[in-house]
């Protein structure tokens, strides 16, 4: 679990490929909410392979973790990761918050799970379904972490 104390009724178990999500057209990823400044702890060991700002996520850090894997964290408030330190899991890399198109809305962590090896497998015929391949649904594994 990367937002600190958050329990599963922080996240909406439906949220991962919700169709229509604003302009991202589908969300690709989990919300979890929690107030601003409680602390988003890295969900794996790994490389910090980016922080910084994005569009979309505004403060985002990105770590390349095992199976060549990247977490996604986004929306961030403040970012304490450095580029390229490596990371165990649950070491702190930001704060929650809301930037990027989360302003203006509920403080949360936008987080994603995103493979650099395609599993064809998962692709469907649910809007951008093809891009399946390239995501894997994190709430399968913050399950897991909170039960």
């Amino acid at each position: 679990m990367p937002v600190k104390g958050a329990p599963k009724a922080s996240y909406n178990q439906q949220s991962y490929w919700y169709y229509p999500w604003g302009t991202s057209g589908t969300h690709k990823g989990v919300d979890i909410f929690a107030p601003k400044g409680v602390a988003v702890n890295s969900a794996t060991k790994g490389l910090v392979i980016y922080n910084g700002t994005l569009g979309k996520g505004g403060k985002v850090v990105m770590v390349l973790g095992p199976k060549w894997r990247i977490h996604y964290y986004a929306h961030l408030d403040t970012v304490t990761a450095k580029i390229f330190s490596y990371v165990n899991g649950q070491d702190t890399i930001g704060t929650i918050g809301h930037t990027g198109n989360a302003k203006g809305k509920a403080p949360h962590l936008h987080y994603s799970l995103i493979t650099l090896f395609p599993y064809v497998w998962q692709i469907d015929g649910s809007k951008q379904g093809w891009k399946k391949m390239f995501y894997l649904n994190p709430i399968v594994l913050l399950n897991q972490a909170t039960s």
